[in-house]
């Protein structure tokens, strides 16, 4: 068995904050894919389904961020499971927004709920860390990561989630190179600029020309007889 586990906080109050970016990549894979419905478990939201033929428990702890490894370490322990099994999202400040990186192992960047999994499972765990950029200002930091992601961040933000879940099974086999190549082009905005919209574009414009009103020409009076000396009879 593989867990898949995403980081946030639990309530309506959070759910569109930056720090809960982890939360919205499990939410995808949870979309995406045949996972079972939502249930309480381990003090946290958890599903049952299959990635890369296989078994996948998709966690999302509900003990708030800076307690997740209370309940990603209880799960860890009733499925006998190694932090080599285990892989997490989280928002990454020191990354730029859209930006992607994975890597087994680390620090825990000063991040409070990476600190908890480290204290509770270990630290050799694949970390999903997913930027959303750093305001400029040590002072800032808390009001950016605990704001909400604006209309402008939703641009990569879409694109860079729908990824994640199309792609996550990738994550689970360990092609963690090829994971981060494929969800890098959508974050980038290279999905939406493609041919499709051009070619959309062009369609429209077709469309404009052929839908054009014809102008009956007169057939009798001085301006018809001006018309067929100028160009002839038809």
């Amino acid at each position: 068995m593989r867990m898949l586990v995403g980081l946030g906080n639990p309530g309506d109050k959070y759910a569109g904050n930056r720090h809960n970016i982890g939360f919205m990549a499990a939410d995808e894979i949870h979309r995406r894919h045949s996972f079972s419905p939502w249930r309480k478990k381990f003090r946290a939201e958890v599903a049952d389904g299959e990635l890369a033929g296989k078994k996948v428990l998709l966690v999302k702890p509900l003990t708030m961020m800076n307690l997740s490894g209370e309940s990603v370490g209880e799960a860890m322990r009733f499925y006998k499971l190694a932090p080599g099994d285990i892989t997490v999202f989280y928002d990454e400040l020191d990354l730029a927004p859209g930006k992607v990186r994975v890597k087994t192992g680390g620090g825990s960047g000063g991040h409070n709920g990476i600190k908890s999994i480290d204290a509770h499972c270990g630290k050799d765990y694949a970390r999903v860390r997913l930027g959303i950029g750093h305001p400029g200002d040590k002072a800032r930091v808390t009001g950016h990561v605990l704001g909400d992601f604006s209309k402008a961040d939703l641009k990569w933000l879409d694109p860079l989630l729908e990824a994640i879940g199309e792609n996550a099974h990738l994550l689970v086999s360990g092609e963690h190179s090829t994971f981060m190549n494929r969800v890098a082009q959508p974050a980038n905005g290279e999905k939406a600029s493609g041919s499709n919209a051009t070619k959309k574009a062009g369609s429209h414009i077709h469309q404009a020309r052929t839908t054009r009103p014809r102008v009956e020409l007169p057939q009798k009076g001085p301006m018809a007889d001006m018309l067929k000396k100028l160009f002839g009879k038809e």
